[in-house]
């Protein structure tokens, strides 16, 4: 029961906000480019504040020393889940286009950020949610960076790569990480720190009015037929967690008996909270921010964010059964 509260709060909170910009949207409150507008100041100052904060705060030489087998764990389970995600992504999409890439940020990454951290917090506290932080910091650094690229229509030009993956988001990221590693946080002005808390708590809240406004856009019914968003979201949701935490379970008995290295079944549980979220908004964030089509990435968070009602608190029971209660 406290698992299924825990996951209901911020699902309440979600459809509350697409349900209103959903009605902006229908109601046409806004000018018709909102939604372009609403997603450059996702992209440029909402992602960006909470990327650097994120960083500063935990991306600590002592912190990276206590956490650095579980983040080299969660190193190579991203690089598995990147790898998954590319090869049935091409099953998905047959043809090489923007919806192949939404596809298979999508399956790379689940809503770990903005679902997993009020669930983690819920069960675990904030000692628990400042180990989460670091096991994902692996995550954010690939979604930052080949994620965001992949979601960005190309520039048919010699520097296209570089022009996707050197985005804000990406270089707030590497500016926050520099600024824990270095230990600068501590001698950041007040004002500064309060400002960006203040703008990274939009990141959410807005990215979920952003995806309302851009489903108004499109016919509901013909969102939910979708046939291959409820295969992309069983995936996410069930298979994919599955198939993360076993391969986690093996590389935990593998070090165990090669290095001697006792490492505690919470790397499963935080391997679990990072995998087996719906499918995150930056679907619907980033290609309505470079004039891509959004409507699949739309259909995703629908979908996927209702189903995870009911996903998350059986894995999750299962897991306790299989593993035991986690200790983080």
């Amino acid at each position: 029961m406290k698992t299924f509260i825990a996951t209901l709060m911020p699902m309440l909170t979600l459809f509350i906000c697409i349900a209103i910009g959903f009605f902006i949207g229908k109601s046409k409150i806004l000018p018709d480019n909102a939604g372009k507008t609403i997603a450059k100041m996702e992209t440029w100052i909402f992602c960006p504040a909470l990327n650097f904060m994120t960083m500063v705060r935990f991306c600590t030489i002592e912190s990276i020393g206590t956490h650095s087998i579980n983040i080299v764990m969660s190193a190579f389970g991203v690089a598995l889940s990147i790898f998954i995600a590319i090869c049935l992504s091409h099953l998905f999409v047959k043809e090489n286009s923007p919806e192949r890439g939404i596809y298979a940020y999508a399956l790379a990454f689940s809503n770990g950020g903005y679902m997993g951290d009020p669930i983690v917090l819920a069960l675990f506290g904030e000692v628990g949610l400042s180990y989460y932080k670091l096991f994902y910091l692996p995550f954010s650094l690939m979604i930052n960076s080949w994620g965001i690229s992949v979601l960005t229509p190309s520039v048919q030009n010699k520097n296209s790569i570089w022009r996707r993956l050197l985005n804000m988001p990406t270089i707030s990221m590497l500016l926050g990480m520099t600024i824990g590693l270095t230990g600068l946080g501590n001698y950041l002005p007040t004002f500064l720190t309060d400002s960006l808390d203040t703008l990274k708590v939009c990141m959410g809240p807005v990215a979920m009015l952003l995806a309302g406004i851009t489903i108004s856009k499109y016919n509901l019914i013909s969102m939910l037929k979708k046939g291959k968003v409820y295969i992309a979201s069983a995936f996410r949701l069930v298979l994919l967690p599955i198939v993360i935490v076993s391969f986690m379970f093996g590389l935990k008995a593998l070090a165990s008996e090669m290095f001697s290295l006792k490492i505690s079944n919470d790397i499963l549980f935080l391997t679990f909270f990072a995998t087996a979220m719906p499918l995150g908004l930056n679907t619907v964030v980033f290609p309505e921010a470079y004039g891509g089509n959004p409507e699949t990435g739309a259909s995703m968070a629908i979908i996927s964010h209702t189903l995870c009602v009911i996903s998350i608190p059986i894995l999750y029971a299962v897991m306790v059964t299989t593993f035991g209660t986690p200790f983080i």
